[in-house]
């Protein structure tokens, strides 16, 4: 056999079977820097938590993709409602009521005579207001809450499930009318308190059953076995293992929240004017359905969109943390 040219760009790697196989010298070297795990697995990724996962999950779901961008074009616009409308809300004109569309008045004027565009737009303000502080005063109480039973179980335990039993028997909608009919001021924080105070026992339900499964696991009597406090073993080891579906709970609320404050408000007890509110505009605009319809319909539809967005958002996030549906 002829003897074969040294070629100094190969190199030569040695087979399981004993014989020899021709290797360039960059494949070689990449056969010796790439780490490697058991035999016959190869390379093996570094493990990813739940909140990587869930995160890799919501930016591939379209549906969480299409309800983030409108909850952002919401906040932006209850934050700086002047970028889109330019004009006073509270500035009406009896001579112009339930005028329909008009050139720089795209929704027409309500039956006061005010822009029903510029109304609807400040509206966003404060339905999310109400939405986002509700949603966060019910998770804080209920998850404190409900943790707490969970974890220290007893007596404490037994008082909190009778406690939340009580307020789930209460109506919500029959509560607000009671509770906020004797109270006169015109701001948005007796109906924020009014949402908290029947808002939590469901927060604190799921928080405690989370917490006690959480408590259960290995790595929580390994830290108590080491001499881990209560509450280092609440704050660091539990809380951060038990939060998942407290967020899912309350990201999906927001939206019945926003949707609770435009019923009461539709009923009369709940924001008041001169409040510019999408229940206080739905409540007027009722009157005139047949006569002057777009009064009711574009709050009603920034209404629905807003919360359609929220319980979009909440099941987009639930499917990307619950780990039974991967």
């Amino acid at each position: 056999m002829p003897e074969q040219p040294f070629e100094p760009d190969r190199a030569i790697a040695g087979t399981g079977a004993g014989g020899a196989m021709d290797l360039a010298t960059s494949e070689a070297e990449t056969l010796e820097k790439t780490p490697g795990g058991p035999e016959g697995t190869g390379p093996q990724e570094k493990p990813r938590s739940l909140w990587s996962d869930a995160w890799r999950d919501l930016r591939r779901n379209p549906v969480f993709i299409i309800s983030a961008l409108v909850i952002l074009f919401l906040i932006v616009i209850s934050l700086w409602p002047s970028l889109i409308a330019s004009g006073n809300p509270l500035k009406c004109d009896l001579a112009k009521a339930q005028e329909g569309s008009q050139p720089g008045h795209p929704f027409g004027y309500d039956g006061q005579g005010c822009d029903v565009y510029t109304r609807t737009v400040y509206g966003t303000r404060t339905s999310v207001t109400v939405g986002v502080l509700a949603t966060l005063g019910v998770a804080i109480l209920g998850s404190a809450l409900g943790g707490l039973a969970g974890f220290f179980g007893g007596a404490w335990d037994s008082i909190l499930s009778r406690l939340t039993d009580i307020f789930f028997a209460i109506p919500v909608v029959l509560g607000g009318l009671v509770l906020l009919s004797v109270v006169t001021s015109n701001t948005v924080w007796p109906v924020i308190g009014f949402m908290v105070l029947l808002g939590w026992p469901q927060i604190s339900r799921i928080a405690r059953g989370s917490v006690i499964t959480a408590k259960q696991n290995d790595y929580v009597q390994a830290a108590r076995a080491l001499g881990a406090s209560n509450s280092r073993l609440l704050l660091r080891h539990i809380a951060p293992n038990a939060v998942a579906p407290v967020i899912v709970v309350a990201t999906i609320a927001l939206g019945t929240y926003i949707s609770l404050e435009a019923t009461l408000s539709y009923l009369g007890v709940g924001l008041k004017p001169p409040t510019v509110s999408w229940g206080i505009d739905i409540s007027s605009a009722s009157a005139y359905i047949r006569n002057a319809p777009h009064m009711l319909l574009w709050p009603a539809g920034a209404l629905a969109i807003t919360v359609l967005a929220f319980i979009m958002l909440g099941d987009a996030v639930r499917d990307a943390l619950d780990p039974k549906l991967r």
